[in-house]
């Protein structure tokens, strides 16, 4: 059977909406909306904090290509996040469809 070709948006929905980089994301937004809170928060203390590690870390090692770029390089942490996403996600289309593949040929994976 030829594959078809997609086109960009076809191919990043076929890789970002499914179970696992939907989940990341999920991760992702809940560190990024800690991050936001605590320097919110703690703002108002005069403490400075962490935090903003996290959202970095969460989404390293693609987000952290940007880390030397200043204040500017906070975009890393969104690229990062779908870089990520998107890569997790090709991996679960990957084991899935080799999966259903499999258990259409007869063929177990146990």
């Amino acid at each position: 059977m030829a594959k078809t070709s997609r086109s960009l948006p076809q191919t990043l929905r076929h890789y970002l909406v499914n179970p696992l980089a939907l989940g990341y994301l999920g991760i992702v937004l809940g560190v990024c909306l800690w991050v936001a809170a605590d320097a919110f928060f703690a703002s108002s203390s005069g403490d400075a904090s962490f935090a903003g590690v996290w959202a970095i870390l969460a989404t390293a090692p693609t987000s952290l290509l940007f880390t030397f770029a200043g204040p500017i390089g906070l975009i890393g942490i969104p690229i990062g996040a779908v870089v990520q996403a998107f890569a997790l996600g090709a991996l679960y289309r990957y084991v899935t469809e080799r999966h259903a593949q499999g258990t259409a040929s007869g063929v177990s994976g146990a």
